[in-house]
């Protein structure tokens, strides 16, 4: 898995050097693993309304969904801008951890989220990350 996770970082690296971020100079990125091996970017995307701003994570879930993928997520990797604050690994904020936690419930999956920082790797499962999350068990 060291590879994989290797080569999963290494893209959302990639996809934040994408970030449209005028505004915070904020980059990040996010890539999603599955399991047939596949990986989905995304890349945070600004807008002048704040408020319409998305999340790097939630452009991959879209992009993922868009694909027509609804199951077999694995781990995600989230990356932002090396130097920038103070270097601590990045997370997926709340409403990003909502997302991962619906197309991951499609599979029936715990994705394992590597949080990426200047020198350090967090690593924790989406359950950590967001524990009793809503789902659409919710809504029956």
């Amino acid at each position: 898995m060291s590879e994989t996770k290797d080569q999963l970082i290494a893209a959302a690296r990639e996809a934040a050097t994408k970030a449209y971020a005028p505004y915070s100079d904020y980059q990040v990125g996010a890539a999603l693993l599955f399991d047939d091996g596949a990986i989905i970017t995304g890349t945070n995307v600004e807008n002048a309304s704040y408020g319409l701003t998305v999340c790097a994570e939630h452009v991959a879930v879209a992009r993922a969904f868009g694909e027509g993928r609804r199951g077999g997520l694995q781990a995600v990797a989230v990356v932002g801008p090396a130097g920038k604050g103070d270097g601590a690994p990045v997370t997926p904020c709340g409403r990003c951890r909502q997302v991962l936690n619906e197309i991951a419930g499609v599979g029936g999956t715990d994705p394992v989220i590597y949080c990426v920082g200047d020198e350090q790797v967090r690593e924790v499962t989406l359950s950590q990350l967001l524990p009793h999350a809503f789902g659409p068990a919710h809504l029956e």
